[in-house]
Formats: structure tokens, C-alpha cells, sequence
């Protein structure tokens, strides 16, 4: 029985968008990008990956299924990575990291687009 696969087409902005939460999250845990891109089992690397999801939902104001798209998960890991954010946003020190790197992403995608031409 052959299987199709449900892909969902991501734009290049997407991507764009869901990478830079990558690297905000991998400098924040001194991680390689690479590393957190994995999401891997180590639990380091996985809640670095569950930071990017977060900082994606909420900056873009995007749905948990718009999220899981863009970095290939289901809508519900994207849910508990937002929860288990939320949650830990309780601490103040990772609450100011957080506001920091939101307001920097948002100063970068809410000018106009570069015309590099």
C-alpha cells in the first residue's frame, strides 16, 4: 500500500522567518544551530528546538499548525513546546532574555523588505 505523505508548502518567508528563530534560540543555549535544528532527544537541544517553535508562534502571531509546518512537526508538539515556554517564562532572568530576543526579531521583520537588486 503506498502512502502519500501530507506536506504542507512553506513559503521562503516562512522559512525565513522560522530560521532566525532557530539561530536566536541556538545563541541563546550556546547550541550549533544544526543541533537545535535536530531538536535531537537530548533535552538541551529539544527544549532549544521547543524555544524556536515559541518564539515563532509568538512573534509572527502564527497558528501552532502554521508553526509545526515550518519546522515539521505536528500541531501538538508545537503546543507543548509553547506551554512548556510559557511556563518557563516564569523565571525572570528567561522572561528579559526572551522579551529581548522578541523585540529584536520583530525589528527585523516588521521594517520593509531589502531590495538587494
Amino acid at each position: 500500500m503506498n502512502k502519500e505523505i501530507y506536506r504542507v508548502p512553506i513559503t521562503g518567508a516562512d522559512r525565513a522567518r522560522a530560521a532566525l528563530a532557530l539561530h536566536m534560540a541556538a545563541a541563546l543555549t550556546d547550541l550549533a544551530p544544526e543541533a537545535v535544528a535536530q531538536g535531537g532527544r537530548g533535552q538541551t537541544a529539544c527544549r532549544a528546538r521547543w524555544l524556536a517553535l515559541y518564539l515563532t508562534h509568538v512573534v509572527h502571531g502564527w497558528t501552532l499548525d502554521r508553526v509545526g509546518h515550518a519546522f515539521g512537526v505536528t500541531r501538538s508538539t508545537a503546543a507543548i513546546a509553547c506551554r512548556w515556554a510559557e511556563d518557563a517564562r516564569d523565571a525572570t532572568g528567561f522572561d528579559q532574555a526572551l522579551d529581548r530576543v522578541e523585540a529584536l526579531m520583530r525589528a527585523v521583520f516588521d521594517g520593509p523588505a531589502l531590495e538587494v537588486a
